[in-house]
């Protein structure tokens, strides 16, 4: 049986091509390779005008699926007057590392540096809760870089207390049994905690979730493990930028 999920990915890839959005891997170091999703530039068909780049924004992805996936929509309604940029972290879609290194540092130097490789010098960062942290690590390491973030379903960083009172208020004993769900069950529960009001699906359809989402286990499993830190080890970095903080419940 075909997977629903493979035959949309076919279908979206298609369309973010047909509006000129399309995929660039970029070698950020040997051993380490980015996939981002980047809008065409547009040239200025006007002869004599000086031709004005646009401005950067750049979409950072939760942990539950790749870029493109996730922010779809967003892209292609800002592809049009923008610099698009929506990159999968390592580990996800069409990224991947020798290196051991699994902290969200980790991943926001290879994004940094991914963007420059590309030519970006000043960004915009958009970020879902796992791509929030990493976006405030970009903002606090490369302020040169990132002019302004916007963060939802995020915080600072994800230190022991918060991540403890968390998982305790979710009914999880660690965030792989959450996150990295193992039956379809656990796919289920997934997105009804994640989003508000989900809708009734088929039990099929998790399914297919279950077997095309979750590759590359033991190094997700390794990031989130990374992504907690001690409250002795945390403190509140001076960001020169704009920053706007979303938080959404239920």
């Amino acid at each position: 049986m075909v997977s629903i999920f493979s035959v949309y990915k076919f279908i979206l890839h298609g369309i973010m091509k047909l509006v000129g959005v399309r995929p660039q891997t970029v070698e950020i170091e040997p051993g380490t390779i980015m996939n981002f999703w980047v809008s065409s530039h547009i040239p200025n068909k006007i002869e004599n005008t000086p031709k004005k780049s646009k401005p950067a924004v750049v979409f950072l992805h939760g942990f539950a699926m790749d870029g493109i996936f996730t922010w779809q929509l967003q892209v292609l309604s800002l592809a049009k007057n923008y610099a698009v940029y929506a990159p999968d972290f390592l580990f996800f879609g069409g990224s991947i590392t020798d290196k051991l290194d699994r902290s969200p540092e980790f991943q926001a130097e290879c994004v940094a540096k991914g963007l420059r490789k590309m030519g970006v010098e000043r960004c915009t960062l958009v970020g879902l809760s796992y791509g929030g942290m990493v976006g405030f690590k970009m903002a606090e390491l490369y302020p040169n870089l990132v002019e302004y973030i916007v963060a939802t379903c995020s915080v600072l960083a994800l230190t022991r207390s918060i991540s403890d009172a968390s998982l305790e208020r979710l009914g999880f004993k660690c965030w792989p049994d959450y996150l990295l769900p193992d039956s379809v069950k656990g796919v289920r529960n997934m997105f009804e905690i994640a989003a508000y009001k989900f809708p009734h699906l088929p039990d099929w359809i998790y399914k297919d979730c279950l077997e095309v989402m979750f590759g590359n286990r033991k190094e997700k499993e390794e990031l989130l493990e990374a992504l907690v830190v001690d409250d002795k080890n945390f403190a509140i970095a001076d960001f020169p930028q704009v920053v706007v903080l979303e938080l959404v419940s239920k």
